[in-house]
């Protein structure tokens, strides 16, 4: 297996005041919104027709491995630059299926990665998904669970349930180091803002649960929060943090792109503006230099192969349905470790 050890003089992370001259493993971490990576069949009780051959967007199973063949040379290019290697793991966000996350990783660009997969069947309507998948040969998976997000209304005298897709846990160890990954997709902008603030309560709660189990464990969620860094759902109800001064043991999640997005970067476009509704946040203590593996820097990989070339959206990320990638643009965190440390702290 490839691993990549990187000379640092010095690191662009703020709590570092000094220079240090070390050797350090470093891996991604990304994530990356795939637009509807569906396959071409029907799935009983999903509305998933318009992902059909006869469907409106005449999704034939050359589309489809078009598709496919685009995301998996995106996916093995995040922070390859960096590290040299494929991500150590990636979050999904919109896949159809299991069937779709295995074809994925049997692509060209994937297969030599030898990805596993993590994923749970979730409730949302139209069939979309969030998934985790992860190199076996690196990261040893001990457990995967997931919870629904479900809404209880009343409406016009009628009760009825909101529910959207589920929040995805995976828990690890890498190096015998113990770490969790949560994988999101929020309500859409087309629901009230107090669904994905309700999104963003259980991702807490899920945290709060998994840290009061397990003292200072490692944590890191990622997704298309469908809100930017300083809506209600990321900063209050999450409690995610963008400045590192900030953080305490009450406020214990570090957003590395709150500062990117009061810059003016974004992920996906909209009327003319951008917006920054995917994110990868984590607790406090991966801020802690040479504790174990900590963070080193976050990106927004906007690749000029995912922009639009020319027109009314010229920049902005060029979708599937226009015979591009997807409507947003992943985003990579890197992690560090020092390269003669095996012991877990």
């Amino acid at each position: 297996m490839k691993q990549l050890t990187i000379l640092l003089f010095f690191i662009t992370f703020p709590l570092i005041l000094q220079a240090q001259k070390n050797d350090y493993k470093v891996y991604s971490v990304a994530f990356y919104n795939m637009e509807n990576l569906f396959d071409t069949l029907h799935d009983e009780g999903k509305n998933d027709y318009q992902y059909l051959p006869d469907g409106d967007y005449k999704w034939t199973g050359r589309k489809y491995l078009e598709k496919q063949e685009k995301m998996s040379t995106i996916i093995a290019k995040l922070g390859l630059d960096k590290t040299k290697q494929a991500p150590l793991v990636v979050g999904l966000a919109e896949i159809e299926n299991r069937n779709v996350l295995e074809d994925l990783v049997k692509t060209p660009s994937l297969k030599g990665e030898n990805y596993g997969i993590a994923h749970i069947e979730g409730p949302d309507k139209r069939g979309v998904d969030v998934a985790l998948i992860y190199k076996k040969d690196l990261l040893k998976v001990n457990k995967v669970s997931a919870r629904d997000l479900r809404i209880k209304e009343t409406y016009a005298g009628d009760n009825w349930e909101f529910k959207s897709r589920n929040q995805l846990i995976v828990e690890a160890e890498l190096e015998g180091e113990p770490l969790v990954f949560l994988v999101n997709h929020w309500p859409s902008r087309r629901a009230k803002s107090p669904y994905r603030e309700a999104a963003g309560a259980l991702q807490r709660s899920i945290i709060d649960s998994l840290r009061n189990e397990h003292p200072g464990i490692k944590c890191i969620t990622m997704g298309d929060f469908n809100d930017d860094p300083t809506n209600k759902s990321i900063k209050n109800e999450l409690g995610a943090v963008g400045d590192i001064k900030n953080l305490t043991e009450e406020s214990y999640l570090y957003n590395p792109f709150y500062k990117m997005y009061k810059k003016g970067l974004g992920t996906l476009g909209y009327r003319d503006s951008w917006n920054l509704f995917d994110q990868i946040i984590f607790t406090k203590e991966f801020t802690k230099v040479n504790n174990g593996w900590f963070f080193w820097k976050a990106e927004i990989c906007s690749y000029p192969e995912l922009k639009n070339k020319e027109g009314r959206y010229k920049g902005y990320p060029f979708r599937s349905t226009s015979g591009g990638y997807s409507d947003h643009f992943p985003v990579v965190i890197y992690l560090l470790k020092q390269a003669n440390s095996n012991s877990s702290k």
